[in-house]
């Protein structure tokens, strides 16, 4: 978030719009997802992902990208919504889920620069309180999740880097690739 914060794409007016939907809704998600089975997850995981990224592929933004600062005319009820349920899939599984917010920045007209600030300011308001739910019952692998922690500062310090410099098209493409193999790896988990 500070690297975001410094390169000035960070727009704080986003928290109560779409972080704090966020949050409450990723409550519910970890809360249901104590309770589904191994399979089931992985199916709809995979599903998610398939649609977040044909979303993404489609790109609304090549026919109109506002101009910053305006994107806060397109907010209403209906996106608080949009990252409720965006929280409630974070809480439930996590991974992939900057590939849904950036399908639904795309809708608010943030380029992927200011949507992968987004991402960022959401997953760092939620995952303590995801972390907490399924710390209560039991389910967290603290060293592994130290380890994820510490690839995630890492690989966020490197990506926002790589953001601000190369910019939305750069992004989009990395994004695709990556989208498509993650899916394709989990249909096919055993």
């Amino acid at each position: 978030m500070w690297s975001f914060h410094r390169h000035r794409v960070i727009d704080w007016r986003w928290i109560p719009r779409a972080g704090v939907p966020a949050a409450l809704g990723a409550v519910l998600g970890a809360w249901l997802a104590i309770r589904i089975g191994d399979d089931a997850f992985r199916r709809i995981l995979a599903g998610v992902i398939i649609a977040a990224a044909a979303w993404t592929l489609w790109d609304p933004l090549q026919r109109r990208r506002p101009a910053p600062g305006t994107e806060s005319q397109h907010w209403g009820p209906g996106f608080a919504l949009i990252f409720f349920g965006i929280g409630v899939y974070g809480g439930f599984v996590q991974a992939g889920v900057g590939f849904l917010v950036l399908a639904a920045v795309t809708i608010l007209g943030l380029d992927f620069v200011r949507g992968n600030a987004l991402k960022v300011l959401i997953a760092l308001l939620f995952t303590p309180l995801a972390l907490v739910v399924f710390s209560l019952s039991g389910k967290v692998d603290w060293v592994a999740g130290a380890a994820l922690a510490l690839g995630n500062l890492l690989g966020g310090l490197i990506g926002v880097r790589l953001s601000v410099l190369k910019g939305h098209r750069w992004i989009r493409r990395v994004v695709m690739v990556t989208v498509v193999i993650f899916a394709i790896r989990l249909w096919m988990a055993p």
